[in-house]
């Protein structure tokens, strides 16, 4: 008999685009005759002894209180006997909610009788809902399965989002946080913290499975379905529709021990053709106002630099560093301007990383740190001419480390030259620091800290004060430490870009006459390389004797003839 039921009633989670107050559900509740049920067991058993077929569960249909049929809306109220005799005495009205139920039992009593009998539903505004606790009600519903089961421990803690919400209070950000960090969280802190805090309304389809002459009573009332839906299209249903499998088993407690069959099964409308079209054409309409109304906000200038200025936007981070003596490093860099270089007045151009305990990593200690930094900068050339390459900006920096004493050591230094081609650079920089020969520094470094340390980060490149040709550091002792990874992405913005982009269009408006965009490339590379052949012959002719000229011309004419 245990394959004539359908013993899955776990919960079922669908997305939809719909509305959900456009979701029908129609539930059929059965009962099953005990005696029956006993007389078809042991029938069974014989005929199977026998090699006979297995006989169906017969049922009572002869009798209305014995089965009921309804289809049942989102968050649609039907009462129970319970509630009709409730509400209809306004003493016992106590929210203006229990007073509106109160006139539309009234309605219905005028209306000689209402359309469900057994069938009943708690909405998400029943106090019924709110204060029943969502555990009790998952308990409930082990009626449906065969062997009992517990909640889990997510459906505990999403029992409590709805009143955790509500207690909720706002924070002033103004208060510093004492405790920023939690070092040794708590079990209950866990619980608490690691939920996803989402507002759903709920629903509850019931039904009271007394005896005909006893409906009413809260201890026969019993939870068929449960249904939750949030705002952003998902809705959870438990258990789950039926879609032809065998029915849900109910056993009511109590010495008769009823056996009940459920059914459950989607009964919502689909759209129609016409209005899947009209759905799809307001959505497009509502996308395109939408990007109108962002195209206002941003506007139709783009934002451009003044004429003969290069624009130089660099956002990056500092990755890791690995490969230095001492653990708990951090990073103190500094941006060098060149000349013709300038910045914001308020842009800060040096920087402090975060102290950053290193990990092992294979043979290596890795310190992660990805500490973001952003830089801009505009170049500006005094002397406009096609030879002068300008000199990019420098970013010097030099790695720390920090012990519990509080004594700190100098692990190394290195530069980093920004990048002349705009996108994406992974850099690794290595490093050094300056090294002092004998025995007491070694010592002085491990046990006092501190170490040998320079004076002008830039000599680690050439140094600012430098006007010399030839720079020489015979002598200078250093030891190669460890590297540093940089993760830049950088941006060229100028108008001379935009120039030339129009200017190549320009020329290419005359081949798209001629052939596909395939030929276009190879003509225009020609073109140009022709171009710049021409003009390199012109210049190589002016500075040739004039003599000289007009003999290799008479030469070419006499060739030709």
């Amino acid at each position: 008999m245990a394959d004539c039921w359908n013993t899955d009633t776990g919960e079922a989670v669908y997305r939809s685009r719909d509305a959900v107050k456009n979701l029908k559900v129609k539930v059929r509740i059965e009962r099953v005759t005990s005696t029956a049920a006993l007389s078809q067991h042991l029938q069974q058993e014989v005929f199977s002894q026998q090699g006979g077929g297995a006989i169906e569960l017969e049922t009572l249909t002869s009798q209305s209180d014995n089965e009921e049929e309804l289809v049942v809306g989102w968050q649609e109220k039907l009462f129970s006997q319970y509630e009709m005799e409730l509400f209809q005495s306004e003493g016992a009205c106590q929210t203006p909610l229990d007073r509106q139920y109160h006139t539309e039992v009234k309605a219905l009593n005028r209306a000689k009788g209402r359309r469900n009998h057994r069938i009943f539903t708690y909405t998400d505004h029943d106090r019924y809902t709110n204060c029943l606790p969502f555990h009790q009600l998952l308990h409930s519903t082990d009626l449906l399965t065969t062997t009992k089961s517990s909640p889990t421990f997510l459906a505990e803690r999403m029992a409590s989002v709805r009143h955790r919400r509500q207690d909720r209070r706002t924070m002033d950000s103004s208060i510093p946080k004492s405790k920023i960090i939690n070092w040794e969280p708590t079990e209950e802190f866990v619980k608490n913290s690691h939920v996803v805090n989402n507002a759903m309304q709920t629903m509850h389809i019931m039904a009271d499975l007394g005896s005909p002459g006893r409906l009413g009573q809260k201890e026969n009332e019993c939870l068929l379905v449960t249904i939750r839906s949030d705002c952003s299209g998902t809705v959870v249903i438990k258990p789950d529709f039926n879609k032809g499998k065998e029915p849900y088993r109910i056993v009511t407690e109590g010495e008769k021990r009823e056996v009940w069959r459920l059914t459950v099964e989607n009964v919502s409308a689909p759209m129609k053709t016409e209005e899947k079209d009209r759905e799809q054409n307001m959505y497009k309409d509502l996308y395109v106002r939408h990007k109108e109304y962002l195209n206002s906000l941003v506007g139709h200038d783009f934002e451009m630099p003044p004429v003969g200025i290069l624009r130089y936007l660099m956002n990056g981070d500092i990755v890791s560093a690995k490969g230095f003596e001492y653990d708990n490093l951090y990073i103190h860099f500094f941006m060098e301007l060149p000349n013709n270089w300038s910045s914001l007045p308020f842009q800060s151009l040096s920087g402090v990383t975060q102290t950053c305990r290193t990990k092992t990593l294979g043979k290596e200690n890795v310190a992660f740190f990805s500490f973001p930094f952003s830089f801009e900068a505009f170049y500006m050339c005094e002397k406009e001419s096609e030879e002068s390459i300008p000199q990019w900006p420098v970013l010097y920096f030099k790695v720390l480390s920090l012990d519990s004493w509080q004594r700190y050591r100098t692990e190394g230094y290195g530069y980093l030259l920004f990048p002349a081609i705009p996108g994406k650079h992974i850099l690794t920089c290595h490093t050094w620091r300056p090294l002092q020969k004998g025995t007491v520094s070694a010592l002085r470094r491990f046990f006092i800290g501190g170490s040998p340390e320079l004076e002008d980060p830039s000599y680690v490149r050439i140094p600012g004060t430098f006007k010399g040709d030839r720079l020489s550091r015979f002598g200078f002792c250093t030891e190669t430490t460890g590297s540093v990874t940089f993760n830049l992405h950088c941006i060229q913005q100028a108008r001379a870009f935009v120039d030339a982009n129009m200017l190549k269009k320009r020329r290419q408006k005359v081949f798209d006459q001629l052939g596909g965009f395939s030929q276009q490339g190879a003509v225009c590379t020609i073109l140009e390389a022709f171009q710049r052949a021409r003009k390199r012959m012109e210049e190589a002719r002016e500075s040739l004797p004039r003599d000289l000229i007009t003999s290799t011309s008479q030469l070419q004419t006499e060739s030709s003839a």
